[in-house]
């Protein structure tokens, strides 16, 4: 949902019940916290039955609760700032259990995710990747540990693969400027959405390359020029980024694609397992004489 949804609530305060209004206000003046409210937690916050505020979604146009609290988290989205969000997981989570909580949060993330991600946009996604000429990858901010993982792996599968490291958009430019037909350049972003990973996705689709985008909801601004959008839930409640089923979508993406070239990618390792141990990369476990 878009502004609008505020902005009708302002425009039918007159007609609403005494109950109707005490809801209308306290979500145009705290949206962000009403989006994180049970029905019933945002009756006992003004004082009206749970009844009331279900009757106040239906009232302005949704089938239900469920549907206006949605509408409110995707009119957030990308508005939080890091305060609200501290303070939304004050309210969220308190200060017990606190492992217990986020771990769980995490889980339904992931459960979420694999409940309504496209099978078939995942694998023609796959496809296009394992194509192309040239992979290029870019997230900035938390989504940067993301991309950084996509770049350490693609590297052992593809002998052309960018990651796209600038604090600038002039630089970003001038690493992604060769792109084209037949490359693939992968866009990373959660909210609150990074305007330069939205500006290299546009440059991506006018050069011609095919955009993967991983976001979070159709109405990300990456979704908008992406020929293959992969969604995966975040947490952007949190202060902190929850980029679990992201980082579980890109692992699933990683395996199907060198599936795809599992050719390649034997020989790719021979190799290096042989460059790992004449240099002693990693630690050898000791065998046991005993």
């Amino acid at each position: 949902m878009s502004k609008d949804l505020l902005s009708l609530i302002e425009d039918r305060m007159p007609e609403f019940s005494k109950g109707q209004k005490l809801i209308g206000k306290f979500i145009v003046n705290h949206y962000d916290k009403a989006a994180f409210m049970t029905a019933s937690k945002l009756g006992t916050t003004v004082g009206v039955s749970e009844s009331t505020v279900v009757r106040f979604a239906s009232e302005v146009g949704y089938e239900g609760y469920p549907q206006l609290q949605k509408a409110l988290q995707e009119l957030i989205r990308n508005r939080l700032t890091s305060v609200q969000r501290m303070e939304v997981t004050n309210e969220q989570l308190g200060e017990s259990d606190v492992l217990s909580k986020v771990l769980s949060s995490d889980i339904e993330k992931i459960r979420k995710t694999m409940e309504e991600i496209s099978k078939e946009e995942f694998e023609a996604a796959v496809e296009c990747i394992a194509g192309a000429k040239s992979v290029y990858i870019m997230g900035n901010r938390s989504a940067s540990a993301l991309a950084k993982f996509i770049h350490f792996y693609f590297n052992h599968i593809f002998d052309h693969v960018k990651l796209i490291e600038t604090s600038g958009t002039s630089e970003m430019f001038e690493e992604i400027f060769r792109m084209g037909q037949g490359d693939v350049f992968i866009g990373i972003s959660f909210p609150r959405y990074s305007k330069r990973t939205v500006k290299g996705i546009k440059y991506a689709k006018q050069c011609g390359a095919k955009v993967v985008a991983i976001t979070d909801s159709t109405s990300s601004p990456l979704a908008e020029n992406a020929d293959h959008l992969l969604l995966a839930l975040s947490d952007m409640a949190s202060f902190v980024d929850s980029l679990v089923a992201p980082l579980s979508l890109i692992n699933a993406m990683i395996v199907a694609v060198g599936m795809k070239r599992k050719e390649e990618i034997s020989q790719t390792y021979a190799k290096l397992e042989r460059i790992w141990d004449e240099f002693e990369v990693y630690e050898k476990a000791e065998e046991n004489n005993a």
